[in-house]
């Protein structure tokens, strides 16, 4: 693979609200700024003063006066999501964990107890920029060091985005052990609906925990074949014939009710291990109006496909016959394996009281692709242009293929493969003023070149897969920052292509997926100074290194940034902490 920066980029950004068309009747009239509207199931572009035409990375809503707080507590126990007994990592002795619901603009705090015995802990707010709170971001050798057992953290934020999204700890492979839950951030929308049914966590499922198939096969490169997969944490399998007596046949599916003539607001999440869905409910229409934390042009779609870490909120009017409906998951067989794709399934009942199985049959064409959704689906509702980039100043790096190494299988970007090292994240090497970087932290750079903070700079790059088949497609998550999606072609980069890259309204979200085989050209805008992530998030890929990161104009962090008494104290005890095992994967 090859990996192209073109940081110190001054851009021209245009900001205005996109003119109404037909289809978007809902939403007239256009709001102005001072205006203040109630948010109702008819005006849902509403948020007081604020609405749908509110450009959030310049301005937050005053929120709530007192913080939203959440108390989580990571524990391991025995679990049965499907019905099939194993161990789990929970928060809160649920899977997933406790929803963390907020509203734009307030300020969340978060106060998280590590009660496992054996394994420190981290949790990453999913997509949130964590403008100028780089130390809360929550990836343990880049923004701190790891929870140790026995030990608390309070994570605190500004929500200045609106929309759907996950947590989940960031320490190895955890968050697919069940360490993990959904976030709503209540804001205004593009379409108007009734009633908010909260998220739809979608993820696959493994009898054997996912830390035991990494030390017998995954670490190698084998791929791993999960058993099933869970919709919000619970699904049935089918235990027939089977003399296991972990095997119970006590799961059950997730179901939700419908009232006829109701327009419902689902918030899907892929929080797989490694895997593409393609979610769809029998007999109805699903209208999307936001992907990840953006707000786009709404559509309407029999299905949608969702990678790994990606987010859309769709509604879905119970305008069917009434009866009992298949929620179908809708595993992409051809992205990875799994035991038991077809029976990925929820209920959607119009009779609360029913019992019945459905007998309704998918008219979904499935998918044969590990993309995304066609970016001109994808129209962010809010205009914000890229313009006058000096593409002449691309600088050239390499994402390469794998190699093994350290005793695991590591994919290398510029031939090294990201290592963190938990008591030295690179928060603490900024903060004691080390002017390199160890070689496997896998830095780049990237600067403002002028002193004025409200002068547009933008860092773009591009990553091309050197493979020579088009094998494997990488779901690749940016923290700290959306980005605008410039190109995504199964093709060889050539620098002739940036001319022709898409600089008008492109879609904007937190991941995209990297084509196999070919390149991913994105931008991000330098205004969050700090150390940022960017990764594939299929969980296996990361814990091989499949990553690197960005720090961001190192001049300007502020050594004085919220949390740093809570990353001193982190760091002080995770140093007096031994683990009893060893540290073999990437530590993401």
């Amino acid at each position: 693979m090859k990996f192209i920066l073109a940081s110190l980029l001054s851009l021209a950004v245009g900001s205005y609200a996109v003119p109404l068309q037909p289809k978007d009747v809902e939403i007239a009239p256009r709001l102005v700024q001072d205006s203040v509207c109630e948010h109702s199931p008819t005006s849902r572009r509403c948020w007081g003063d604020y609405s749908i035409f509110t450009n959030y990375y310049e301005v937050t809503p005053p929120g709530r006066p007192e913080p939203v707080e959440y108390w989580l507590s990571a524990e391991e126990g025995p679990c049965a999501p499907d019905g099939y007994q194993r161990t789990c990592m929970t928060f809160n002795g649920s899977l997933p964990g406790p929803t963390i619901i907020a509203n734009w603009g307030d300020l969340v705090r978060v106060h998280v107890t590590n009660n496992m015995k054996s394994n420190g802990t981290s949790i990453h707010w999913h997509g949130v920029r964590m403008l100028n709170n780089v130390l809360n971001d929550g990836v343990p050798g880049v923004t701190q060091c790891p929870i140790a057992p026995g030990q608390s953290m309070t994570y605190e934020f500004r929500v200045t985005q609106y929309g759907s999204s996950w947590y989940h700890s960031h320490f190895s492979l955890q968050y697919t052990e069940g360490l993990f839950g959904g976030m709503i951030f209540r804001g205004p929308s593009t379409a108007n609906y009734d009633e908010d049914l909260g998220t739809v966590l979608l993820q696959d499922w493994s009898h054997i925990e996912t830390f035991n198939l990494w030390a017998k096969s995954v670490r190698t490169g084998a791929p791993a074949r999960l058993n099933g997969g869970l919709i919000n944490g619970t699904n049935t399998f089918n235990c027939a014939g089977s003399n296991d007596t972990r095997c119970t046949g006590q799961g059950k599916k997730f179901e939700t009710v419908f009232k006829a003539g109701t327009k419902y607001l689902l918030r899907l999440v892929n929080v797989a291990t490694d895997g593409v869905f393609q979610f769809s409910i029998d007999g109805h229409k699903l209208k999307v109006i936001a992907s990840d934390f953006v707000a786009i042009h709404p559509f309407e779609t029999d299905s949608i496909q969702l990678q790994i870490g990606q987010r859309y909120d769709v509604i879905v009017e119970a305008n069917a016959a009434p009866g009992d409906y298949w929620m179908r998951s809708g595993w992409v067989g051809k992205c990875s394996f799994n035991d038991n794709p077809a029976d990925m399934t929820g209920i959607v009942r119009y009779d609360a009281g029913s019992k019945a199985a459905p007998n309704t049959t998918s008219t979904v064409v499935p998918s044969t692709s590990c993309r995304d959704e066609p970016a001109s689906k994808l129209v962010p509702w809010l205009e914000l242009n890229v313009t006058n980039a000096p593409l002449e100043n691309l600088k050239l790096s390499i994402l390469e293929g794998a190699k093994v190494s350290s005793g695991f299988f590591q994919w290398t970007i510029n031939s090294s493969s990201l290592v963190l090292d938990w008591k030295n994240p690179t928060m603490g090497k900024i903060f004691a003023k080390e002017q390199i970087f160890p070689t496997p932290y896998n830095v780049i750079e990237v600067n403002r070149t002028s002193p004025d903070p409200k002068t547009p700079e933008w860092a773009v790059f591009v990553i091309q897969d050197s493979a020579t088949t088009a094998t494997l497609d990488h779901p690749i998550h940016l923290h700290g920052h959306d980005f605008w999606i410039l190109a995504q072609e199964q093709a060889k980069w050539d620098p002739s292509k940036a001319a022709a890259f898409n600089t008008v309204n492109p879609p904007r979200r937190d991941v995209a997926t990297l084509p196999g085989g070919g390149y991913l050209a994105l931008a991000f805008q330098l205004d969050n100074p700090g150390a940022w992530l960017v990764h594939c998030h299929i969980a296996w890929h990361a814990s091989q290194g499949l990553s690197l990161e960005f720090v961001e104009d190192v001049d300007m962090i502020n050594i004085a940034l919220p949390g740093r008494a809570e990353y001193d104290e982190m760091c002080k005890s995770w140093d007096a902490f031994t683990p009893v095992w060893p540290q073999e994967d990437s530590g993401i």
